[in-house]
C-alpha cells in the first residue's frame, strides 16, 4: 500500500513541479544584499565540488542556485554548467559574478530539467526541504533521474530533524550587521513562527537603517527523517550510494549521494 501510494502520488505531481521562491530570492532589494549575510568564502559548497571531481563530472547542473555562487566555482574548474532557480532577482545577481559567462541560467523549477542531461545534479543549502509534500518531492527526484545521465550522481543536503535546528532561529542567535555598497547598514535577524512538524516556519526581519524600511521573507522547510529520504529516494528510482556528513557542520546534516542505475 505504502509503495502504490507514492507511486499515484508522484504521477500525479509529476503533472507540475512547483517551487515558489521565498522574498528573501524573490525581491530584488533582498536578493541584492544575500551574499553579504553569508559566510565567507562558502565552506560549505566545497564538497560539492570535490565531490564533482571524485566522480569526474563535467556536465553539472545546479537546481535551486540561488545567486550563482556554486554554479560559478563550477564553471571556474571547466565545468559545463547549468544554473536553475525560480526566482530571477537572485539571478540577475548571478550573471554578474565571475565565470557567470561561462554557466547557462535558466529562471525555473526541476520542470526545466526536461531534456537536459548531466554527470552530476546537486540542491544545496535548504533546496531539498522545500517541497512540503511528498508528491513534489518524488517528482522532483524523478525529475532529476530523467536529467541524470547513466551513473550520474544526485547530490544534496538536509537538516537531521533529530537536531531541532529550529531551537536557535531566534533574534539573539541570528542578529547580522552588515554595510551594503550604496544602500547603507543593514540589521537581520530570524524569529521562528511556527513548529508543527515535520513542517517548520520561519521568518527573516531586514531593517535597512538608511531609510528606516522593514522588510520580511516567510519560509516553511519540511523535516524528513534519513529512512524517509531514502525511501523517496528508491521509489524515484535513484537508490542511496552514500550518505555523508557536511564537513563544516558536523552532526548536523546529512549530504545524501544518489545514483542513476539503469
Amino acid at each position: 500500500m505504502i509503495a502504490e501510494r507514492f507511486v499515484l502520488a508522484a504521477l500525479l505531481a509529476e503533472l507540475r513541479v512547483t517551487l515558489m521562491p521565498d522574498a528573501i530570492f524573490a525581491e530584488p532589494k533582498l536578493a541584492e544584499i544575500y551574499d553579504l549575510f553569508d559566510r565567507p568564502n562558502r565552506p560549505d559548497l566545497a564538497p560539492y565540488l570535490a565531490i564533482a571531481d571524485e566522480f569526474k563530472a563535467h556536465a553539472v547542473i545546479d537546481l535551486g542556485c540561488g545567486t550563482g555562487t556554486l554554479a560559478c566555482s563550477f564553471a571556474a574548474l571547466g565545468k559545463e554548467v547549468v544554473g536553475i532557480d525560480p526566482a530571477a532577482a537572485s539571478l540577475d545577481v548571478a550573471q554578474r559574478k565571475a565565470y557567470a559567462d561561462r554557466v547557462r541560467w535558466v529562471t525555473g523549477t526541476a520542470a526545466q530539467l526536461e531534456g537536459l542531461h548531466a554527470d552530476l545534479i546537486t540542491m544545496t543549502g535548504n533546496v531539498a526541504q522545500v517541497f512540503m509534500t511528498d508528491q513534489e518531492w518524488v517528482a522532483t527526484l524523478r525529475a532529476c533521474r530523467r536529467a541524470l545521465r547513466p551513473n550520474g550522481r544526485l547530490v544534496f543536503e538536509v537538516r537531521d530533524p533529530a537536531r531541532e535546528a529550529w531551537k536557535g532561529w531566534n533574534r539573539e542567535q541570528t542578529y547580522q550587521t552588515i554595510e551594503a555598497p550604496v544602500i547603507g547598514m543593514v540589521e537581520t535577524w530570524v524569529e521562528l513562527v511556527r513548529v508543527q512538524l515535520p513542517l517548520v516556519s520561519f521568518r527573516h526581519i531586514f531593517v535597512f537603517q538608511k531609510d528606516g524600511r522593514v522588510m520580511m521573507s516567510d519560509s516553511t522547510l519540511r523535516f524528513r527523517s534519513r529512512s524517509e529520504i531514502a525511501e523517496t529516494l528508491s521509489h524515484a528510482r535513484l537508490p542511496v550510494e552514500s550518505v555523508r556528513d557536511a564537513p563544516d557542520r558536523p552532526g548536523l546534516e546529512f549530504v545524501f549521494i544518489a545514483r542513476h542505475e539503469q
